[in-house]
């Protein structure tokens, strides 16, 4: 005869849990914009210069007068001088 072998009923563990883990990489790109303005400061300085010339004027006078009589020469001569 032949005997039935006994059964038990199974034994359930706790599921044991495992992890792959898979990584990626993102780029974010981040824009900073930037101007620069290049200022050219130019200054001017006037300056203002005043030549000065001089001149000299020698001023003579003559006035002429008609003497009423015989003048101090009365010798010969143009005019009577």
């Amino acid at each position: 005869m032949h005997c039935r072998p006994n059964m038990v009923g199974p034994i359930v563990h706790p599921t044991q849990c495992c992890y792959t883990h898979t990584h990626g990489k993102t780029f974010v790109p981040h824009i900073h914009p930037q101007h620069t303005t290049n200022i050219n400061h130019q200054h001017f300085a006037h300056v203002h210069y005043y030549p000065q010339t001089q001149s000299n004027v020698s001023q003579a006078t003559h006035q002429h007068f008609v003497s009423p009589g015989p003048g101090p020469y009365t010798g010969s001569g143009f005019g009577g001088y």
